[in-house]
């Protein structure tokens, strides 16, 4: 799925996402714009820049002119840059013309947006780059702030990553509490035999496994069943038998659990099909945007 089919599937909740953000901040509410800016005073137009104060990847440009839409559909832009595009300190990304009251209502808001989603994309980037087999795809987690899941996954995917669950009902993930719950790994596909399940859904099945037993396990019992066994916790120098095994028996492998700046070199190995990674929206640190009248 692109960046732009994300946003089209998704616009109604990124919609209600922004109007509960502007609703949060009470705009209509401004104590100090309201103050100062009395009658026609903050009606007059006037124009601003977005700049960029750090090199990094931008994400989030259509949702940070939607936030000022939402005010006043005639705010007008004119965009110097994309979502994807890797700008360098000091770089004008949009230039915006609106009311006064417009601009200061809406300011904060669309920086926060902007600037959590650039944090996230620089870093996926940073990983996307250092990737030694480049067949391989970066993927988040569901380790994401409570109602802007929409946005963290939309700015992984800006900074080259894929999307992976956006929610529990997005695919079939039996995680080791599921085993646990069901008893063993075994009974977990007795269950799923003896379900009738969708060919659609069937496609989308994972299962994580955390030792070797577990895998062998997976392999005898689960093919057909499963199509992604995501190895997890796996210390570097057990990932190459595991692929192995795994590849062997035709099952994709998601790589899990730890992946940091640090220690991603020692993890990649040829034959992983995907890495998720916690870090991307958990510790990110967001990037440094101005708005200047």
């Amino acid at each position: 799925m692109t960046l732009k089919e994300f946003y089209k599937i998704n616009g109604g909740k990124i919609d209600k996402a922004i109007k509960d953000a502007l609703k949060e901040d009470h705009i209509k509410s401004d104590a100090t714009t309201n103050l100062m800016l009395k009658g026609k005073a903050g009606n007059r137009k006037i124009g601003a820049a977005l700049l960029c104060k750090e090199d990094c990847i931008v994400a989030g440009i259509d949702v940070f002119k939607s936030v000022f839409l939402k005010i006043d559909p005639h705010t007008s832009f004119r965009t110097f840059h994309k979502d994807g595009d890797w700008i360098k300190k000091g770089s004008k990304v949009l230039a915006l013309r609106s009311s006064c009251s417009t601009l200061l209502r809406g300011e904060r808001t669309a920086l926060n947006f902007l600037q959590r989603m650039s944090g996230i994309a620089t870093l996926t980037n940073y990983f996307v780059k250092r990737l030694k087999y480049k067949d391989a795809k970066l993927l988040h987690t569901r380790k994401t702030t409570p109602n802007f899941r929409i946005f963290e996954a939309a700015a992984v995917k800006a900074g080259g990553g894929d999307f992976h669950r956006l929610s529990l009902a997005s695919s079939v993930m039996i995680k080791d509490n599921h085993i646990l719950a069901a008893g063993s790994v075994e009974k977990v596909f007795d269950i799923l035999r003896k379900e009738k399940i969708s060919p659609k859904l069937k496609q989308k099945f994972e299962i994580e496994v955390k030792t070797f037993k577990e895998l062998i396990t997976v392999v005898k019992c689960g093919k057909g069943l499963v199509r992604v066994v995501m190895i997890d916790n796996f210390k570097p120098v057990d990932i190459k038998r595991a692929i192995t095994i795994l590849k062997t028996n035709g099952f994709q492998v998601e790589v899990s659990g730890g992946i940091n700046r640090q220690n991603f070199d020692s993890f990649q190995r040829k034959g992983i099909d995907f890495y998720s990674i916690g870090m991307l929206t958990h510790s990110n640190k967001s990037c440094d945007f101005s708005l200047e009248f």
